[in-house]
């Protein structure tokens, strides 16, 4: 049994690394979107980058407004983690 050549391994990991990243991307732009639906998500550029809250707080600023989003995402996750620990 002949191993599979280089190209072959770089281009599956190439394409596994890039599902990952679509998968990753859907699942922040649909938790966006219900957030916005519900009204819970605001934002806005600043002289210091986009700054986003939700519920009123603010979690994240960003020079991009991927960054922003994807930064206020993974800090309400952390809220979230914290509060269902402490109870």
């Amino acid at each position: 049994m002949n191993p599979l050549p280089l190209s072959n391994f770089v281009n599956n990991t190439r394409e596994q690394a890039a599902h990952a990243a679509n998968t990753e991307d859907a699942a922040l732009w649909r938790w966006f979107c219900l957030l916005f639906e519900e009204g819970r998500i605001r934002w806005c550029k600043s002289a210091a980058g986009w700054l986003v809250s939700v519920d009123h707080k603010h979690l994240s600023t960003e020079q991009s407004f991927d960054e922003a989003i994807r930064n206020a995402k993974q800090q309400l996750s952390i809220a979230w983690r914290a509060d269902r620990e402490t109870g």
